[in-house]
């Protein structure tokens, strides 16, 4: 039986104490100290790991205050915080053993716009891309372009001085940065902004926290300039960490103290509001991607793309090209980067250009065109271009680029390609020789990598794989930093060009040297003189033995290494969440993932569970748990068992911790869409390593009867489906509903199909299945038969789809024959019924393998059903699965669409709304576009609606700890199109899709089957 598991990293008595103090003090924002929510934000997209004492979730400026103010007390000085937006840093840069403050979940409004004056205010939780879907009606944008923008915050964006594409004219995060305001230690909110000198001086002169700030600063900038402008490479993408230099403008008569706060990491207080100017939307956009012989060939030709005068220049090796291959982006831009016949592509130049008349980027185009085509660069080892002024096009070529960060950490084995040094800047004409000798260096270590960047700006991510859980490995990671660090000295440039310091923050007096490391020091005492903030990152205060975070502070694989190899090795998308957060995406029209959407808790993301599972699986491990003997070795059903997990489940409902109950509650609110499982770079596949979960913590506790309810729907279903109208009154009764919602824990219980499908398939006089009689048949007509699939929703509660598609199938020439119901095992992997689903779907694929030898196409009108068939079978099955194959209603109709022959529509009823299965359309990413090609072939016009998820997904829409959830997903990106479009225009290829679409407005979705057959002749 699965032990209980305690935590030995508890809360501080100080940090409780601070904790209480501040619940009863005004503050009005969450507060979180369980093991789960600490373990949520212990890491971000670096290889280190620290577990904070507690997460809070401010709600305004008022709770920045408050808590900051507290600590102020001599009670609680030794209190620490780190601010945390995205959580996306590479280098630990919010890490911290102190309080987390989460500023992502609440303070995420935009506060202001001024258009005439160009600017904005926001919350420091506001993510970037959110901000520039905002912006864009009124034509303009928040210009600094960074790979994670649909995750990454307003406030991280300022404390990392980010920057990315198009840094050489639209520069960094800190050149459009008006105004702060921030919060810092003592609770003294700090307002920002550029003034003329002489306002600072004043300024210094006062007796008060500001005076100090304003006094310190003039000197330590002002007085040490001329060593500052000698010390500091001339680089786009420099980061200081305090901008020591450009806290005046070029003309030495403005002076802004908030450009010591851009870039330094949250370690001098906390932004709770930027004002940020804003950038013209160029009208003409234009994209070349550049194709080469070698990667080294595209490095040393993009010195003379700068000179082409574009916007930006994107690098991308062939490595990270091969993955994107591999992975779902790359059929939205595999036709934009055609292979060149007889040549090997292994570099990639994206280059572009924007403007606001088309003539002007017509003529730059033109130019570089004509440089493409000449001998010299096919010298340099050009072998191909192509050319889109597409913006759909540009945007998809650059969501491929932004997901290689992640793309690279999808690699096979346990090296991983690790983000540590890989954020260097060297001046553009030096980058090819930096990176060949850089090549050099992690060769001699037999380090495999992948590489992408900026190479306009000198700047090149180079990810080299290493094994965490190696202690050898570790070793060679603190080597590699110290020569990277010394590399970049010796082509003149750094270490940290985009990414920020972090843990990296040791090298700091090397590179400032002592006399500027010591006005750091002066500044970081003035704003925060006990250290609080976000302690050890860039300097420590003067008179203090505090000392920095090291490149060789704790690590994940510190951790995961306390796992055995073979059971790290069996939950593969647990270990190999690298946390770079795509699952966080604000856009509400992505599908991935509803429940981090819905309830902006980290822990209900792919990475949030993904990490406690990992510290789960650890904590098994100490306790010498082998979990593949604990599975073989479970027992049916017994009077000492029921007896024990009786006992346990008592003393849980007491009070008494196991960290499993936290695990489990992550894993409750988890919709099993999979979404995860193919739009995650890394394919963490939550549904997967969920049901194992679950399986194993019922084995201690007892389950819920609705989970009973729902493992047997498959048995109960096709039985109910004999008398549809009789159950359907005892479902229709509020005694029924009560007990339902009471006791079975389901709201909205769906009605049974009147008439059956099975009358439907009688009154038709459709074929019925004989096994023998289709074994008979000669090849024309076994060509012309089709098999038609049932799963236990759409047959027993939405027959009519089924019908229609049989009637579909019969107008278009074929044969249906309606195959006998088998349960399909969906619903059983759900609830984590493991020993059940493998039964189920062993005696399903049995027969499905018989009908396979017929040689006849299976389909089937559910996409969670069908492709249960696809992914859950394989995992349980193995090679014992077979070779069948069931196809969703749109492959087939696609495979036969060169059969079909004339057939046009009866009606022009006008353009259809596709509102696809969230499942079906991340696993299957042409589904869309082959629907749209089906209906065309009819003459019929589709449209794919931009959506994420429904809410609903299977049985979880319908759980009533779940109402509250469901309903906020459907209402926040599918109750606006529904709304905005005619119901029989609008069609839904899910079953769950249109139960939810019925449940929460008078509209009923057809299936897109259902228009086929009724707008064809």
């Amino acid at each position: 039986m699965l032990p209980r598991l305690d935590v030995d990293d508890l809360v501080s008595p100080l940090y409780q104490k601070y904790l209480q103090t501040l619940k009863s003090s005004g503050y009005r924002g969450d507060i979180s100290c369980q093991y789960s929510a600490r373990l949520a934000v212990a890491t971000d997209n670096s290889v280190y790991q620290q577990i904070p004492q507690a997460v809070l979730h401010p709600k305004t400026v008022d709770d920045i205050a408050i808590l900051t103010s507290l600590a102020g007390l001599e009670k609680f000085h030794e209190i620490q915080f780190s601010a945390r937006g995205g959580g996306t840093g590479t280098n630990g840069q919010s890490l911290t053993p102190g309080i987390v403050v989460d500023l992502s979940r609440y303070m995420n409004r935009i506060l202001e716009l001024n258009i005439e004056e160009r600017w904005v205010r926001v919350q420091a939780g506001v993510v970037k891309d959110q901000l520039n879907e905002f912006l864009k009606p009124h034509g303009f944008f928040f210009s600094p372009d960074l790979s994670t923008s649909n995750r990454a915050t307003i406030g991280g964006m300022v404390n990392t001085d980010a920057s990315g594409q198009g840094s050489l004219v639209y520069g960094k995060t800190s050149d459009h940065v008006l105004g702060l305001k921030s919060i810092l230690a003592d609770g003294t909110e700090l307002t920002t902004g550029a003034i003329p000198i002489e306002q600072a001086e004043e300024k210094a002169t006062l007796d008060s926290t500001e005076g100090r700030l304003y006094k310190t600063a003039l000197a330590s900038c002002g007085d040490n300039r001329d060593k500052i402008l000698e010390k500091f490479p001339r680089l786009n993408r420099f980061l200081t960490g305090y901008d020591l230099e450009n806290v005046f403008d070029p003309s030495i008569t403005q002076f802004d103290l908030g450009r010591l706060i851009t870039g330094s990491e949250g370690s001098l207080a906390i932004v709770a509001e930027a004002k940020l100017n804003i950038t013209e939307i160029p009208k003409v956009r234009a994209l070349v991607n550049i194709k080469y012989d070698s990667f080294e060939s595209a490095l040393r030709h993009s010195p003379d793309l700068v000179e082409a005068k574009a916007l930006s220049v994107e690098t991308i090796d062939s490595r990270v090209l091969n993955l994107a291959k591999q992975d779902i982006v790359w059929h939205s831009v595999q036709d934009l980067i055609t292979d060149v016949p007889g040549k090997e592509m292994d570099g990639l130049n994206l280059v572009e250009y924007t403007g606001f008349e088309l003539e002007d980027v017509e003529q730059k185009i033109a130019a570089l065109e004509k440089n493409l085509d000449g001998k010299a660069a096919k010298d340099k080892g050009v072998i191909g271009y192509q050319v889109t002024y597409d913006l759909a096009s540009i945007s998809r070529l650059y969501a491929m680029r932004k997901k290689a960060v992640g793309l690279l950490g999808n690699a096979k084995g346990q090296a991983k390609p690790l983000a540590f040094a890989e954020d260097t800047a060297v001046p553009p004409e030096n980058l090819a020789d930096f990176i060949m000798e850089f090549r050099d260096l992690l060769d001699e270590n037999n380090l495999d990598y992948g590489m992408f960047g900026h190479v306009d700006a000198g700047v090149l991510h180079v990810r080299p794989a290493l094994d965490m859980c190696d202690p050898k490995q570790e070793e060679i990671l603190r080597d590699i930093s110290d020569k990277v660090v010394a590399l970049t000295a010796k082509y003149g440039g750094l270490m940290w060009g985009e990414h920020g310091k972090g843990y990296r923050s040791e090298y700091g007096p090397e590179f400032f040297g002592d006399e500027l490391f010591l006005e750091l020091r002066k500044i970081k005492t003035a704003f925060d003189p006990l250290n609080k903030m976000n302690p050890g990152k860039i300097c420590t205060p003067l008179e203090r033995e505090d000392r920095l975070v090291s490149v060789d502070d704790k690590k994940r694989g510190g951790f995961d290494r306390q796992i055995p190899i073979q059971v790290r090795e069996d939950f593969p998308s647990v270990m190999n969440c690298n946390g770079n957060g795509l699952c966080f995406n604000f856009d509400s029209k992505s599908p991935m993932c509803p429940s981090s959407k819905i309830t902006s808790d980290r822990r209900h993301s792919p990475k949030g569970r993904a990490g406690l599972m990992r510290e789960w699986l650890r904590l098994l491990s100490q306790k010498g748990v082998d979990l593949d003997k604990l599975q073989k070795g479970k027992q049916g059903f017994s009077v000492k068992a029921m007896a024990l997990k009786t006992a346990n489940t008592l003393r849980f409902k007491a009070g008494e911790y196991d960290y499993s109950h936290e695990v489990m509650e992550a894993m409750s609110g988890c919709l099993a869409c999979k979404a995860c499982a193919s739009q995650c770079p890394v394919k963490v596949d939550v549904p997967d390593f969920r049901a194992r979960f679950i399986d194993h913590y019922y084995g201690r506790y007892l389950r819920p009867v609705k989970d009973h309810f729902v493992a047997h729907i498959e048995t109960l279903a096709p039985k109910m489906a004999k008398f549809p109208r009789t159950v359907n009154m005892s479902i229709n009764n509020p005694v029924f509903s009560w007990v339902s919602r009471k006791f079975l824990g389901y709201e909205d219980t769906p009605m049974l199909s009147v008439p059956s499908l099975e009358q439907q398939v009688d009154d038709e006089g459709f074929e019925s299945f004989d096994l023998y009689a289709l074994q008979q048949l000669n090849d024309e007509d076994k060509a012309r038969t089709v098999l038609v699939v049932q799963d236990p929703f759409t047959s027993f509660y939405d027959a009519n789809v089924v019908a229609d598609f049989m009637r579909l199938v019969k107008k278009l020439g074929f044969r249906p024959v309606l195959l006998p119901f088998k349960p399909n095992g969906k619903p059983q992997h759900v609830k984590g019924f493991l020993d059940k689903f493998a039964k189920t779907a062993a005696d399903s694929a049995e027969f499905l393998n018989e009908l396979h030898r017929l040689n006849m196409p299976m389909i089937g009108m559910d996409a969670s059903l069908v492709l249960c068939y696809r992914d859950e079978y394989n995992q349980v099955l193995g090679d014992n699965r077979g070779d069948f194959n069931v196809l969703l209603s749109h492959e087939w109709l696609f495979n036969v669409k060169d059969k079909l022959g004339e057939i046009a529509a009866s009606t022009n009823p006008g353009t259809f709304k596709l509102f696809a299965h969230c499942t079906e359309k991340t696993a299957l990413a042409k589904s869309e576009g082959q629907w749209q090609e089906i209906f065309a072939i009819f003459g019929l016009k589709l449209q794919a609606m931009s959506v994420g998820c429904c809410g609903m997904a299977g049985t979880y829409g319908h759980e009533t700890q779940n109402q509250e959830n469901s309903k906020g997903l459907f209402e926040l990106s599918w109750q606006t199109p529904l709304k905005q479009n005619p119901t029989e225009l609008m069609l839904a290829t899910g079953f769950s899709c249109r139960s939810q679409v019925k449940r929460y407005t008078d509209k009923r979705l057809q299936h897109p089957v259902q228009a086929l057959l009724k707008h064809i002749s």
